[in-house]
């Protein structure tokens, strides 16, 4: 008997059409009772981006009373500092006020933009403004030179 995995013998079950809702991080999740049902969905899409594609470790669900959502908190790699993602539904409006909350936690944080696709977009937020940091490269600037010749030439 050749089974759906190709091997001789063996028979593997397609994942039940509703998955998500039996995942065990789906449930802990629902059991922290935040009522908005889009945002728990969206906590568990970065939770499988985080945990299962980019190998995060320790990676867990806390809930934000003042928020009212779920928060994952998690290392990029073994040793590393632990970060806060905030997971938002693209369509849900963020006051200044809750990023005051997230960021008062005290650990780095990556807000986490979920598409209706499940497309997630990740952004590092910062308490204060950020100098970025200098264009690697070859780079030159040769437009103020230029002008600066031009003038001293008149």
């Amino acid at each position: 008997m050749l089974g759906t995995s190709g091997r001789p013998g063996v028979t593997e079950k397609p994942p039940p059409p509703n998955w998500i809702l039996v995942h065990p991080t789906y449930q802990q999740m629902k059991t922290l009772e935040v009522g908005d049902s889009a945002q728990v969905h969206a906590a568990f899409l970065v939770y499988m981006d985080l945990a299962e594609v980019r190998r995060w470790k320790e990676v867990s669900c806390v809930k934000s009373p003042e928020l009212q959502v779920v928060l994952l908190e998690g290392r990029e790699k073994e040793g590393a500092p632990v970060h806060t993602v905030l997971p938002l539904p693209v369509d849900q409006s963020l006051s200044h006020k809750s990023i005051r909350h997230v960021l008062d936690r005290g650990f780095p944080v990556l807000l986490c933009a979920v598409a209706s696709d499940s497309t997630l977009v990740y952004q590092r937020m910062t308490d204060g403004l950020v100098t970025p940091d200098p264009p690697v490269g070859p780079f030159q600037d040769v437009g103020r030179r230029q002008h600066r010749k031009r003038r001293q030439q008149h």
